[in-house]
């Protein structure tokens, strides 16, 4: 197993989680920060603000900026394809799962915790008011919910398309961080079957290249 897709809840303690998944299996951690700078070599310098961003209802109506968003997504489609053809990546969010979906050599998790726990979670991290966190959680997830059910045509509450899903509430990010180690390390993938898998993935040469060199790059500064 060589590639890891991390889909969280904000509050979850996905972004600790993940990191140090990566760090115990040496590979590559990849998040928003790393996509957004393969990306920006390519023109798309307003993606991370597209995603945060929902339409307005008239912006839907507007065929320009949706072929835009859909352009967006397509290449974003194609980054997370070609790192997953990197190998060795633990992949931070950015739909993954189900850009992923189909390749028997990913192991696919969900990280989530309670509401009221992710409140909590947010007050203590960004020393916010109770009000305020409860405000960042439920645009946060009011956020991410349309970006995959819009895009993507799946519901985010979905958990059959994860391997593994983790209450972060009830299990210590120690522990969830040990669990996806070993079972990555645990997982027997025969890659001789009919079922797809990130080797046969077919990637632009110069994408491969931008990203392998944002991913070294990224190495060599940790």
């Amino acid at each position: 197993m060589s590639v890891v897709t991390i889909s969280r809840e904000f509050g979850s303690e996905g972004d600790t989680i993940a990191q140090g998944a990566a760090q115990a299996l040496g590979y590559h951690f990849v998040d928003k920060k790393t996509i957004g700078t393969i990306l920006e070599q390519y023109g798309f310098v307003e993606f991370d603000k597209e995603y945060q961003t929902l339409p307005s209802f008239w912006e839907r109506f507007d065929a320009q900026r949706e072929t835009q968003r859909e352009g967006m997504v397509k290449m974003l489609n194609k980054v997370v394809q070609a790192i997953a053809h990197h190998g060795n990546a633990v992949i931070l969010g950015r739909t993954g799962f189900e850009v992923l979906g189909s390749f028997v050599d990913v192991l696919h998790v969900r990280l989530q915790a309670p509401f009221a726990v992710r409140i909590g979670r947010v007050m203590n991290s960004y020393d916010m008011t109770f009000e305020q966190a409860r405000d960042a959680v439920m645009e946060n997830d009011k956020v991410r919910h349309a970006f995959v059910e819009e895009f993507y045509k799946v519901p985010w509450g979905t958990i059959t398309a994860f391997d593994l899903v983790i209450n972060t509430d009830k299990i210590a990010p120690e522990l969830a961080e040990k669990w996806i180690v070993s079972a990555v390390k645990a997982s027997t993938v025969n890659l001789e079957t009919d079922h797809p898998n990130t080797t046969t993935l077919v990637v632009d040469r110069i994408l491969a290249d931008a990203v392998s060199e944002v991913l070294e790059c990224k190495k060599e500064h940790r």
